[in-house]
């Protein structure tokens, strides 16, 4: 056998296989293509938009309702450029647009207002009715309120509002809100004794300067002459006030002698001396 180890052969080393990558240069244009059409689209979309937005502000801003005539009802207390500026009517405006419900609550916010009626009227003509609360007296709580005959306390008084109706006293905002639904049954309990004092005969409204109410007890009124103490309490007014009527006349030559009357009774009057 041949020995190979102490040969001269030389085994030539063999490199090893390599495969040889042709690298391509890079085609950006491949991939921008497809963002340089997104950017377009984007450009053209936004480019629309703008032409149709363009297009809807043109169209609108052109109306075929215009409003020319506005048609107020009369107010004792607010002026009717008042009213059109609390409802934002003027002359121009285009009527199919405008939000009459939003008008009228902007009206309803001023304290007179009670109720408000809006209706259009195409092509070119608006109408605005309100009714307004009348006082009936003015509640003393520390500020000086307004009072109407349905029992809401609605306004506070301000420099140059009328003075001459008479004022409530025993009511005040703590207990409004501690007691909301006592303090508006004994509120309306108060316009129902001022009615019945404007209807009734020689003891009227014109001869009381004050109702005062207590929780405990009811009402009192106070006489404009001499501030005497009438008690009245709570419920059957009418009768209550029928009956000092009667003897109304004959007692104001006795007032500086008289400390109170008393009419919570259902058949017969207190007179309390000095």
């Amino acid at each position: 056998m041949k020995d190979f180890a102490n040969s001269s052969y030389q085994r030539r080393k063999v490199a090893p296989n390599r495969v040889k990558i042709q690298r391509k240069p890079l085609d950006l244009k491949k991939y921008l293509r497809p963002l340089k059409i997104a950017v377009t689209g984007v450009v053209t979309l936004s480019l629309a938009t703008g032409i149709l937005y363009g297009c809807y502000r043109a169209v609108t801003s052109v109306t075929l309702f215009s409003l020319k005539s506005i048609d107020v009802s009369s107010a004792r207390h607010l002026t009717r450029d008042e009213i059109l500026g609390l409802a934002g009517l003027e002359p121009g405006k285009d009527l199919l647009g405008m939000n009459l419900k939003r008008m009228g609550e902007h009206v309803l916010q001023n304290p007179w207002v009670e109720t408000v009626r809006i209706n259009r009227y195409f092509p070119d003509a608006v109408s605005i009715a309100i009714t307004e609360r009348e006082p009936v007296a003015i509640v003393n709580m520390g500020f000086i309120y307004y009072l109407d005959k349905k029992g809401n306390i609605f306004k506070v008084l301000n420099q140059g509002d009328k003075l001459d109706f008479p004022v409530v006293t025993g009511f005040n905002e703590e207990e409004l809100g501690n007691d909301p639904k006592g303090s508006r049954e004994a509120l309306e309990a108060t316009c129902e004794l001022l009615k019945i004092l404007r209807e009734k005969g020689a003891f009227i409204l014109a001869d009381v300067s004050e109702i005062h109410y207590d929780k405990g007890y009811g009402f009192t009124l106070f006489t404009a002459a001499g501030a005497l103490p009438v008690k009245i309490g709570s419920g059957d007014f009418s009768a209550k006030v029928e009956r000092f009527a009667r003897i109304y006349q004959s007692l104001l030559v006795q007032l500086p002698s008289i400390h109170y009357i008393d009419l919570d009774y259902n058949d017969k009057i207190i007179v309390k001396k000095s």
